[in-house]
């Protein structure tokens, strides 16, 4: 390596330190291992075989070490900034050199991915989305997995294939967050475009839970097709829930303990027992309310075809933010 040579007997100066630092950075920059690097120094010391080197020696090397550490940093904020960005094009579908750029990090887009997402009551460490990324390529021995942390949610790309790596997911966030955080899982679609596709519904998974006041943690696209078909139309979506449930206006109390007794009926198949202990109130009330709905509306939930009415109306009336956006 001749690090030593010249300085013999002295310590090195600056000038030689840089040096040192430089040659560090090149060698980490060609991949040669620092346990190399270091060895080299010092079978350089050996054959100098005198004890007035030592001092130069541990100079070298701390310099040797610190320029190889700065390369190694320089070279994983470059990663990390390359790995956002791709993280960023692929959920956006913008396609620039988008499947070269996938295999860099593993992805093979021309399979079928299903993405998760899930949102923290508070923010998501980069290193966490990291820890939690190792372990599920550890448990399915995949390379083809990725996580990464987008707009405060942290996101989970995986295989079509891979069906218990979701669960594995969920698990990771139900022992890693605070209570409070709900994960939204989109279909399984082919492709670069199937991806930006899985990640919307994952995404609109959780805005809708939002919107109708569901209580399960995890939320799959495939269980609320109805709801962007019922969103589709709102015209009709709007005429149902106003001609339906407009005459719950009148009733003492305001409509809202009256759809709150529907909701949570419904919820129960029709077990208005279990809805009772639900709302935390008789059952008698409830009934008494739902006689209530009968009288007010002329719909019955008791009626087949007046159930799925009404309950369409109250999917609808939640979905619009009715009757707060009237």
């Amino acid at each position: 390596m001749g690090l030593l040579g010249e300085t013999a007997g002295r310590l090195p100066d600056r000038a030689m330190l840089d040096e040192y630092r430089s040659a560090g950075t090149k060698a980490a920059q060609q991949g040669v291992p620092l346990r190399t690097l270091v060895d080299a120094a010092l079978r350089e010391a050996e054959q100098l075989g005198s004890a007035a080197v030592l001092p130069a020696l541990r100079r070298a090397v701390s310099a040797l070490i610190e320029g190889y550490e700065d390369a190694q940093r320089l070279a994983l904020r470059s990663e990390e900034t390359a790995r956002r960005e791709f993280v960023d094009d692929l959920l956006q579908g913008r396609a620039e050199r988008l499947a070269e750029r996938a295999e860099h990090f593993g992805l093979r887009l021309a399979e079928s991915y299903v993405v998760a997402v899930a949102r923290p009551v508070t923010g998501v460490p980069d290193a966490l989305a990291g820890t939690i990324e190792r372990e599920l390529i550890a448990r399915f021995g995949s390379h083809n997995i990725l996580i990464a942390v987008r707009a405060g949610l942290l996101v989970c790309v995986v295989p079509g294939t891979l069906a218990a790596a979701t669960g594995e997911f969920t698990h990771h966030v139900r022992s890693r967050f605070e209570p409070g955080w709900r994960i939204g899982i989109g279909r399984a679609h082919r492709g670069p475009g199937g991806v930006v596709t899985s990640y919307r519904e994952a995404s609109n998974a959780i805005d809708l839970g939002d919107r109708l006041g569901l209580r399960a943690p995890v939320l799959k696209a495939a269980d609320l097709l109805v709801f962007p078909v019922l969103l589709r139309d709102r015209e009709a979506i709007e005429d149902l829930v106003t001609s339906v449930l407009s005459p719950l206006l009148d009733a003492r109390g305001g409509p809202e303990p009256l759809i709150d007794t529907l909701e949570q009926v419904f919820a129960a198949q029709g077990n208005q027992t279990a809805a009772a202990r639900r709302l935390g109130i008789s059952t008698r009330a409830v009934t008494y309310r739902l006689e209530r709905v009968r009288r007010l509306t002329g719909f019955s939930p008791e009626d087949p075809t007046q159930r799925f009415t009404l309950e369409t109306a109250i999917l609808g009336a939640r979905l619009l933010d009715w009757p707060n956006q009237l």
